[in-house]
C-alpha cells in the first residue's frame, strides 16, 4: 500500500524538460507496468462476423489486450522495452521484462495474428497500431539481449503479418490522410520508415518512401495556422515535414521545406481545460508529438541553417508542456501519454538507426 502511494506521488511531480535519468524513466515505466495487463475500461475496436465473436479482450487480443486499448498497449509495451533497454539496471527493468516476457509469448503472438488476419479486420489498427507495432519489433531487434532476442522472433508473425496489410493498402490509398488523429498517414509512415531501415527490410522502405513522394512531395504552404484542431495529438503539417526529412537528403529537405512552411514557425503549446476528458487530453500528447517532430525537422537541415536554432526554440516549450503534463492523474491521459514521452525524451525517432549516416534515416540519394 505505501509502494502504491509513493508511486502516486512520484507520477504527479512534473517532469523538467532538461532532465532524464533513471529516476525520471521509472515514473514512466510505472504508467506502462500500471496498464498493460489492465483489462478494464477498455475500447476495443473489433467487428463482430457471429456471436462466436463476443470474447472479453484478454481473448481477442491476449498480448495487447490492456491500456484501455489495442494500440496504447501495444506502445506500452514498445514503453517498457524501450527503457529496460536503456536502463538495464534500474528496478523497474525486472518488472518491466517480466511483462514483457509473460504478454509475447509465441501462444500469445499467434492468436494476435489469427485475430489480425479474421474476416472484416481489413482496417484493423492500420496504420497507427500497425505502425507502432513494427516500433515495437525494431526495439527487441537493436536490444542486445537474451530475452529480447526470444521476444523478437515470437512477435516475427505478427510483423510479418502487419507488413502484409500495410503493402497490401498503401498501393491501393489515392490520397494522404492529413487528420491529428491515428489514421493520418504521415506519422505512421515516419514510424515505419525507421523500423523498416532498423530490419533492413529494403523493399518495405522503398514502398513506404515512394508513397511518402507520392503524397506529399509536390506540397506547398501548409495552413499551419489552422491548427490545432481541438482533439489533434498530431499536427498535419508538422508531421509531413518531419516524414520528408527522412525521406530528402538535407539539401534537398531545405528548399522542400522552405516552400512547404514558408517564414517562421510560429507555435504556441496548446491548452488542455479537461485532461479528465480522453479526446480533449489529446492535446497533451499534441504539445509531445509537435516537440520530437521539431526536433526531428531540426535535424533533417544542413548544419547553419538559420532555422534550426527557432525551431528548436519552439519545440522547447512544447516539450516543457507536455513533459509536466505527464502525471498520470487521470487514466484517460496516463495510459498512453507516458509512450510519447519516452519516444521524446530518449529521441527515438532522431536515433532510430544506428548505422545511419544521417540522424534517424537511411541515407537517402542525392
Amino acid at each position: 500500500m505505501k509502494r502504491a502511494l509513493l508511486i502516486l506521488l512520484l507520477l504527479a511531480l512534473p517532469l523538467r524538460a532538461a532532465e532524464f535519468d533513471e529516476k525520471s524513466a521509472e515514473r514512466f515505466a510505472n504508467l506502462a507496468l500500471a496498464c498493460v495487463n489492465k483489462e478494464y475500461p477498455n475500447k476495443i475496436s473489433h467487428n463482430l462476423n457471429s456471436e462466436k465473436d463476443v470474447a472479453a479482450p484478454h481473448q481477442l487480443t491476449p498480448a495487447f489486450y490492456g491500456c484501455y486499448d489495442w494500440h496504447s498497449s501495444v506502445h506500452g509495451h514498445w514503453l517498457l522495452a524501450r527503457l529496460a533497454r536503456t536502463f538495464p539496471n534500474a528496478a523497474f527493468a525486472k518488472p518491466a521484462r517480466e511483462a514483457l516476457q509473460r504478454d509475447l509469448t509465441q501462444e500469445n503472438i499467434a492468436a494476435e495474428v489469427k485475430y489480425l488476419e479474421g474476416d472484416g479486420r481489413a482496417s484493423f489498427e492500420r496504420p497507427y497500431g500497425l505502425a507502432w507495432l513494427l516500433q515495437l519489433g525494431a526495439e527487441l531487434r537493436e536490444w542486445d539481449d537474451p530475452l529480447a532476442k526470444e521476444l523478437s522472433a515470437n512477435l516475427a508473425p505478427l510483423e510479418i503479418a502487419a507488413k502484409k496489410r500495410i503493402t497490401t493498402w498503401l498501393p491501393k490509398l489515392t490520397n494522404p490522410i492529413r487528420i491529428g488523429e491515428h489514421n493520418q498517414t504521415a506519422f505512421s509512415l515516419g514510424l515505419m520508415i525507421d523500423a523498416g531501415r532498423i530490419a533492413h527490410d529494403d523493399a518495405f522502405v522503398n514502398l513506404l518512401t515512394k508513397r511518402a513522394q507520392d503524397f506529399y512531395l509536390g506540397d506547398k504552404n501548409c495552413p499551419i495556422a489552422w491548427e490545432p484542431s481541438g482533439e489533434d495529438f498530431l499536427s498535419p503539417c508538422i508531421a509531413e515535414a518531419d516524414l520528408m526529412r527522412r525521406v530528402l537528403p538535407p539539401s534537398r529537405y531545405g528548399a522542400w521545406l522552405r516552400a512547404f512552411l514558408p517564414g517562421a514557425v510560429k507555435l504556441k503549446p496548446a491548452v488542455v481545460s479537461d485532461p479528465s476528458d480522453p479526446k480533449l487530453a489529446h492535446l497533451d500528447g499534441l504539445n509531445l508529438s509537435r516537440a520530437w517532430m521539431l526536433e526531428g525537422i531540426a535535424s533533417g537541415l544542413q548544419s547553419g541553417d538559420p532555422r534550426v536554432a527557432a525551431l528548436q526554440t519552439v519545440a522547447s516549450s512544447h516539450r516543457d508542456a507536455g513533459l509536466a503534463a505527464v502525471t498520470g492523474a487521470h487514466y484517460e491521459g496516463g495510459h498512453w501519454l507516458g509512450s510519447f514521452a519516452v519516444y521524446l525524451v530518449t529521441h527515438r525517432g532522431i536515433s532510430a538507426s544506428s548505422d545511419s549516416p544521417h540522424s534517424g534515416r537511411a541515407a537517402p540519394p542525392e
